[in-house]
């Protein structure tokens, strides 16, 4: 279990936030700039000492402020990345990779080299200087590097954050293979919606130095009352699924869910393989009766659980699914026409699915 309780005073903000995770597991710190989620990270890795408060991981404390106990960084076994790689100019790839193994404590268990460099990507740039590295490379080897000490827990400062969009692409699919193999938690702090969905077994929801709301990707994306993720414009449900089967004359794949079924377009996934979707709630309709011949694919029969209001003339639905929820952002005047109230049993049209996680094996 990752437990971290802190507060921290500084002019003008109070940071006083309390969590807990299951461990291992990947926990995303999610929030806007400056709610104190880089704050929360640099006292973990012992870069800052809070004036109260407690950090342990799995029985072993790492600061309590009651205790007089604050283990100084190098003995927290936390490896660090940030925004900028911090790579040695005058080291090759492997001499950075090495220089984080010679850093690893005598016996520790964890990753090995050629291991680190597969799942990394690495094998064709152990001869390069960082000077010839792209944005993604450097951080797939600063990643590398603190993955060889050998961290008991690895902490990730917006490690995207100054990536193009072409190069943020070429990094996830690296760091949600590295996800599965991992037996170790990791600490993730982010802005950005998709590496949440991508990435986090755990979200901790953060705004102002408060923690709003702590959960799965699932629970917490069907939450209609947590402003910082149903007011934005890629609000919806993240939904579990699994692939079902394919219809390659078609051009489909067939996605079972515990509400149901989706028809989404060809992923090129084995059948059984476990994968991670949003359903954005812009992009979800409804019926108060089963449509006649549509374009949409998907027809889902729903119970309608709330009617939420939302920014001027609109207005967020609820609908439950067997154990599932999906989200419907509509007008306020679809509201009213169509007489929208709990309890009404409607047809939810799901345009389109935005997928947000690569597959793990069944």
């Amino acid at each position: 279990m990752l437990e971290v309780a802190l507060r921290h005073a500084f002019p003008g903000f109070l940071l006083e936030a309390a969590f807990t995770a299951p461990t291992p597991g990947v926990t995303a710190l999610f929030g806007p700039s400056g709610c104190g989620k880089s704050t929360i990270l640099a006292a973990v890795a012992g870069l800052l000492r809070p004036q109260a408060g407690r950090v342990a991981v799995d029985g072993r404390v790492l600061f309590d402020a009651a205790r007089a106990i604050a283990l100084p960084p190098e003995r927290r076994r936390c490896g660090v990345v940030f925004q900028d790689a911090r790579l040695f100019p005058h080291l090759s790839v492997e001499g950075n990779l090495r220089y984080g193994l010679r850093r690893a404590p005598r016996g520790a268990a964890g990753l090995d080299t050629a291991e680190v460099v597969r799942l990394l990507g690495l094998e064709h740039l152990l001869r390069r200087r960082p000077v010839a590295l792209s944005g993604g490379e450097k951080q797939r080897v600063a990643l590398g590097r603190a993955l060889l000490s050998r961290p008991a827990l690895l902490l990730m400062d917006e490690p995207l954050a100054a990536l193009d969009a072409a190069r943020k692409a070429e990094l996830l699919p690296f760091l949600a293979r590295l996800r599965e193999r991992l037996s170790i938690p990791l600490l993730y702090v982010t802005h950005a919606l998709d590496e949440v969905d991508r990435l986090a077994d755990t979200v901790v929801l953060l705004q102002g130095g408060r923690v709003q709301a702590s959960g799965t990707p699932e629970e917490l994306s069907a939450r209609t009352d947590l402003p910082l993720l149903a007011a934005r414009r890629d609000a919806g449900a993240v939904l579990a699924c699994t692939v079902l089967g394919h219809a390659p004359e078609r051009g489909l794949t067939r996605l079972g869910f515990s509400g149901g079924e989706l028809l989404v377009p060809l992923e090129a996934v084995p059948p059984g393989a476990r994968l991670r979707v949003r359903v954005r709630a812009r992009d979800v309709s409804v019926a108060t009766e089963p449509p006649p011949a549509l374009s949409v694919q998907n027809v889902l029969p729903a119970v309608l659980e709330a009617v939420e209001p939302g920014p001027p003339h609109q207005a967020m639905l609820r609908l439950r699914l067997g154990a599932s929820v999906l989200l419907s952002r509509v007008t306020g005047d679809a509201v009213r026409r169509l007489q929208l109230a709990p309890g009404m049993t409607l047809w939810a049209l799901v345009k389109s699915v935005a997928f947000s996680h690569d597959p793990a094996p069944p």
